[in-house]
């Protein structure tokens, strides 16, 4: 039987780099749909440009691929656009990644296959990983990306270096049994914080964060702090039982 991959794709005001994506990652998905039939789930979150023209332009199904094309009338920020392409996804490996190309889509490959590999129940690009790295990122992001690292670690008891790449891999089922609550940038961290604490085998692949080539970042960086903090007091009264 053919293995299965639903890749699901968050879209905001993306018009900009729509056509790069096309470009690096098509060439990516005729490599692994020799071996899985592929689901490409984008989610238009709201958009007030082009973005969701661009996408019925750019991105049609063809042998191997199909592709779906959802929308929200109102911007409902990540998590929540993660929920939507969650609740649509058929097969029993899925995917999420950015639409910005800040990691490079190639490294999809490499996900899989480590995923393969080590029968993981998450597999994780990993620019925090000593063999990973960052270009072009501004320091005060990666000194609070760290910081909060470190909490997260203390809180598993894991030596995870990265909690907050959306760039991963997954098993439908760690995907089904997590309920996550956060509609902004803390979902991807809530989806890799409540599956190790249900004791997930969680694996990291060295990978390196490129800045934005195109558009401007949707991250409020104060608000994600705060969010941040929120919910890691959140996590500390689960453990403590209050």
């Amino acid at each position: 039987m053919q293995k299965t991959l639903s890749i699901i794709i968050p879209c905001f005001n993306e018009e900009d780099g729509l056509l790069n994506l096309k470009e690096r990652l098509y060439p990516v998905l005729d490599r692994i749909k020799k071996d899985h039939k592929i689901e490409l789930i984008f989610v238009d979150d709201g958009s007030k440009d082009k973005t969701n023209l661009l996408l019925h332009k750019y991105f049609k199904s063809k042998l191997g691929i199909s592709v779906k094309i959802l929308k929200h009338e109102v911007n409902k920020n990540l998590g929540a656009a993660i929920r939507t392409g969650l609740s649509t996804v058929t097969s029993q490996v899925v995917a999420m990644m950015d639409s910005d190309c800040t990691y490079d889509p190639e490294g999809l490959i490499l996900l899989l296959d480590t995923f393969e590999r080590t029968n993981a129940d998450i597999v994780t690009a990993s620019p925090y990983h000593p063999k990973g790295g960052v270009e072009n990122v501004p320091g005060y992001r990666l000194f609070l990306s760290k910081g909060i690292s470190l909490i997260y670690v203390f809180l598993t008891f894991r030596r995870i270096y990265t909690f907050t790449s959306m760039f991963r891999v997954y098993k439908k089922e760690v995907l089904a049994s997590t309920k996550f609550y956060s509609n902004n940038f803390i979902a991807v961290t809530e989806l890799m914080i409540y599956p190790l604490l249900k004791k997930a085998k969680v694996v990291e692949v060295p990978m390196v964060l490129h800045s934005r080539q195109f558009g401007a970042s949707k991250m409020k960086v104060v608000n994600t702090i705060v969010s941040h903090l929120k919910f890691i007091f959140r996590v500390i009264r689960l453990k403590v039982g209050i």
